[in-house]
């Protein structure tokens, strides 16, 4: 029987382990990650109630300008505080994204350890968004195929869209 569980279990988490197609990327990803929070996967996201969900893109102000999820909130990690969010009810749906997910954990911890109870990491970030070809707007509501590769180090992670650094 607890094999059974095991098996399900596994069988029930591997859309984290699907999600990514290259593997090498996955690997970087999985390396990097601290798990101090949640993760998300792009299918789980799409497919999550929009009912008092808010979205925090966690880049700089010149990578959202570029390019950024609709819907989302623009909050930095540099420059991060507290009273970007303060109009956030504590027991909201919070999904934080940046590039691939490093600065969105550390902003995810913040918002964790200020009382939100429900945050989640965008696994794969903004680049997995549009590798995976869904699609991204400029400020003013714009669709567009940029996507602003934070340095030339880790544009390689994003496989579409226009990339501007």
């Amino acid at each position: 029987m607890h094999r059974y569980l095991f098996i399900l279990f596994c069988f029930l988490s591997s859309p984290l382990i699907a999600q990514i197609k290259n593997p090498e990327y996955k690997q970087t990803l999985d390396s990097l990650y601290k798990h101090t929070v949640p993760l998300i996967t792009i299918d789980e996201f799409i497919k999550i109630d929009k009912y008092n969900l808010h979205i925090l893109d966690t880049r700089e102000e010149d990578e959202f300008m570029v390019s950024h999820i609709k819907n989302a909130r623009h909050v930095g990690s540099f420059w991060f505080d507290m009273r970007k969010v303060y109009d956030i009810p504590k027991n909201s749906t919070v999904v934080v994204y940046c590039s691939v997910g490093i600065r969105s954990e550390k902003i995810g911890e913040k918002l964790i350890a200020a009382g939100y109870k429900n945050v989640f990491n965008l696994y794969g970030g903004i680049f997995e968004w549009v590798n995976q070809s869904h699609p991204v707007y400029k400020q003013n509501g714009v669709q567009t195929a940029e996507i602003h590769t934070y340095d030339k180090n880790w544009d390689r992670w994003a496989e579409r869209g226009t990339k501007v650094n």
